[in-house]
C-alpha cells in the first residue's frame, strides 16, 4: 500500500505526549497518527450511534422498571389501607393466639414465595394462562423488544 506524505502541525503539549507514546511503545510518530486516523475515519470506530441506542434501550428498559414499581407500591399501598379499614381490632385476650397465627401464616407464606421464585412461576403468568382474554393481567415480556 503507498504512502502519501502529510504535514501536520501540533500544539506542543501533544506532540511531546505523541513522542514520548511512541517512544515507550517502540512505535514511530507517523505510525500511531495513521493509526488514530484510521480508527477516527472507520465507521466501527465512532460507537456513538451504538452507545445511543443502548442508552436509550436500557432508559425504555428503566421507565418499565419504575412504572412496575409503582404499581406495586400503589397495590401494596391500597391493600394495606382496605386491610386496616375492613379489620376489626382484637380483643386482649385473643391477641396472644393472632399473633401466633400470624407468625405461622407468614412462614407458610415465605416458604411457599421461595418455592414459587426457586420453580420460576409467576402468579401473573398463572393468571394469564387461565384467563387469556383479559389484556388487564397479561404481564409484558421480560426483554426488551423494542
Amino acid at each position: 500500500m503507498s504512502r502519501v506524505r502529510r504535514n501536520v502541525y501540533f500544539e506542543h503539549a501533544h506532540d511531546k505526549r505523541l513522542s514520548e507514546l511512541a517512544a515507550m511503545k517502540g512505535v514511530s510518530v507517523s505510525g500511531i497518527v495513521a493509526t488514530a486516523v484510521a480508527a477516527y475515519l472507520s465507521p466501527e470506530g465512532d460507537n456513538r450511534e451504538m452507545v445511543a441506542k443502548r442508552l436509550d434501550r436500557l432508559s425504555r428498559q428503566f421507565e418499565r422498571l419504575e412504572r412496575d414499581q409503582t404499581i406495586l407500591i400503589e397495590t401494596i399501598a391500597l391493600y394495606v389501607r382496605y386491610y386496616l379499614t375492613v379489620s376489626a381490632p382484637l380483643p386482649e385476650a385473643h391477641q396472644a393466639a393472632a399473633k401466633a397465627q400470624g407468625q405461622a401464616r407468614f412462614a407458610q407464606f415465605v416458604e411457599q414465595l421461595g418455592r414459587r421464585l426457586g420453580r420460576g412461576h409467576s402468579l401473573l403468568h398463572d393468571l394469564a394462562a387461565t384467563q387469556p382474554e383479559d389484556p388487564a393481567i397479561t404481564p409484558h415480556p421480560q426483554g426488551d423488544s423494542a
